[in-house]
């Protein structure tokens, strides 16, 4: 793996993220964003607002940025609210992402506590899995609200951008 394939899987990622929130989050009423549905992290509101936290707290670390909490999807009052913050955390994995070189991949970026042995490359790529393990989890109860979706495959975007 080098730089460019990291930014490259993180386009996919990101790619991903905002399909997921165009073509189907954003056609949502309020009542079925906030439902809960009794399954991982509750309401799609809350799976998408677990997903940017978790995008968040770990790239921060990567920036060596403290204060960073997880997020209380009740702190958002709307979808436009989700959907601001989310590009916020989207543009600065994005800055970081173009900071990115080879030879960083096989550093480890954590001094001390239990992520003081993962290896860069380890936590980028945990990161992209960890958000394609969600969106198929917010696209099953997008499902079970009656929405139609389709794959979010890898290959597919693959296809889309060689």
């Amino acid at each position: 793996m080098n730089a460019d394939a990291f930014r490259h899987f993180y386009g996919y990622h990101f790619a991903e993220n905002r399909n997921m929130w165009d073509a189907y989050i954003t056609p949502l009423t309020d009542e079925q964003f906030t439902q809960d549905a009794g399954y991982s992290h509750g309401s799609v509101r809350n799976q998408v607002v677990h997903l940017i936290s978790v995008d968040d707290l770990w790239f921060s670390g990567l920036r060596d940025v403290d204060g960073v909490d997880s997020l209380d999807p009740a702190a958002f009052a709307d979808r436009d609210s989700v959907r601001a913050h989310w590009d916020g955390v989207e543009q600065r994995m994005r800055d970081y992402l173009a900071t990115l070189s080879d030879d960083m991949l096989d550093q480890k970026p954590f001094a001390e506590g239990e992520d003081k042995d993962l290896i860069l490359w380890q936590v980028l790529l945990h990161v992209v899995n960890h958000g394609t393990d969600h969106r198929a989890q917010t696209l099953r109860l997008l499902n079970d609200l009656g929405v139609k979706t389709v794959s979010q495959d890898y290959i597919f975007y693959v296809y889309d951008h060689p």
